[in-house]
């Protein structure tokens, strides 16, 4: 039996009487942002389902909270997995508008980062570079790109563990004020996080971008050339695609990256084309893209690869 002393607080009459779910989801707009990704980003079905849960998880804690009910703040580190060119930082940038338009951070914009913009190269460098990067962040998301150069256990010198031992206090000490989203290769993030356990602890999300394949790819190419005014005609569709699925053999290959990067080619013979051709030039001419400005890489060549599709190390993805 529990004594009086023991029984739970009486229940506030103003704030027993629930609230209208679907109505407070339709008030909150989310949708709005949520439509936005997946117009923006093709593919990519288990990320877009993790952002939606995460989205109704903050949702349902601010519902709770005019209930009276207690509420954890909810952890929002997050770790993103995944090769090149596959919407990583999109996603990090859309996040970082949905955690704003629900009140989890003040500015809602993103920082991207790599070990270079964090870590010195002597001592009582590393600290102040940390800090700055830190303070621009500061209410919105912080996106490291390739976390995993941040620990370089081969080199006794290395200034790194310093930078990461800032990043761990204020991901711990800020994270009413901050989101920190670490990047890169599943593998290395594994051995990363294996060697880092304060980092493991203090990421609640970890999502895995997959590769996109040859339909996806194509479909990520044709919104590109829509946004920029341009088209493949049926020819040039189909020499695309037979690019793609060479291109997707060969070393460096970065999924939407690599489609940006044909796409921009392309155009640059396109225009080379018609310069040579001279004359009064038709708008259909202007927007179209024939098989031949796709044909004329050198991926089509026996043991070709293009090689200025080659991604460098700490670039952004494309999409």
């Amino acid at each position: 039996m529990v004594s009086k002393a023991e029984s739970p607080p009486a229940a506030d009459p103003g704030l027993t009487s629930g609230v209208d779910l679907g109505q407070a989801y339709r008030d909150s707009n989310i949708d709005a942002l949520l439509d936005e990704l997946d117009r923006e980003l093709v593919g990519l079905k288990p990320v877009k389902t993790r952002i939606r849960e995460i989205a109704a998880l903050l949702l349902v804690a601010k519902l709770r909270e005019t209930q009276g009910l207690t509420t954890d703040r909810p952890t929002l580190h997050m770790s993103f997995t995944g090769r090149p060119g596959t919407g990583k930082t999109t996603v990090a940038m859309r996040m970082a508008k949905i955690l704003n338009h629900l009140g989890y951070v003040r500015k809602g914009h993103l920082v991207v980062a790599t070990r270079d913009d964090l870590v010195g190269q002597y001592v009582g460098h590393t600290a102040p570079k940390t800090k700055e990067v830190i303070k621009r962040a500061m209410g919105g998301v912080l996106f490291i790109d390739e976390a995993y150069y941040l620990y370089r256990p081969e080199n006794e010198r290395d200034y790194g563990p310093e930078a990461i031992e800032m990043l761990l206090q204020v991901m711990e000490n800020n994270r009413d004020d901050l989101v920190v989203v670490l990047a890169g290769y599943k593998d290395r993030m594994d051995t990363f996080f294996h060697s880092n356990p304060g980092f493991h602890s203090r990421v609640a999300h970890h999502l895995d971008f997959p590769d996109y394949e040859t339909d996806e790819l194509m479909g990520i190419a044709e919104l590109m050339l829509a946004s920029q005014h341009y088209e493949f005609d049926g020819t040039a569709r189909r020499a695309f695609r037979e690019y793609l699925e060479r291109r997707m053999t060969m070393p460096h290959f970065a999924n939407a990256r690599s489609v940006r990067n044909a796409i921009d080619r392309a155009k640059l013979r396109q225009a080379n084309r018609l310069v040579k051709k001279g004359g009064t030039v038709a708008r259909g001419e202007l927007t179209r893209i024939d098989a031949d400005d796709i044909r004329q890489s050198r991926v089509f060549a026996d043991d070709g690869e293009d090689s200025t599709d080659t991604p460098h190390r700490g670039g952004k993805d494309a999409v």
